[in-house]
């Protein structure tokens, strides 16, 4: 179950998948297969070769990546590989960001 996205991040993070961009996005989320986890990133790119390169980078696997037919193909970030990635994308304030709501 996904909580706490506001509709304009939505959009921000859809709107830059259109264009081409690596985008992130991170939200609450819950989901007994992933006990421990209380967030998601999801991480997405229109660009499909772009965004398999981006995989690549990080220990990714394009089998992982969902690409379903609304047109934003995007890998899930959980657990211990969401902060490793995070962190070396500069982008930790998605998690603390989350944290500190709480």
């Amino acid at each position: 179950m996904a909580f706490g996205i506001k509709r304009s991040d939505l959009q921000q993070w859809k709107e830059k998948i259109n264009q081409g961009e690596i985008a992130f996005l991170t939200h609450y989320w819950i989901d007994d297969r992933f006990p421990g986890c209380t967030t998601v990133t999801k991480v997405g790119c229109g660009d499909l070769d772009k965004l398999i390169a981006w995989g690549n980078e990080h220990g990714l696997q394009a089998e992982w990546i969902h690409n379903r037919k609304d047109g934003y193909p995007h890998f899930d970030l959980l657990g211990n590989k969401q902060r490793e990635i995070l962190e070396k994308e500069g982008l930790l304030e998605h998690i603390w960001d989350k944290k500190k709501s709480v």
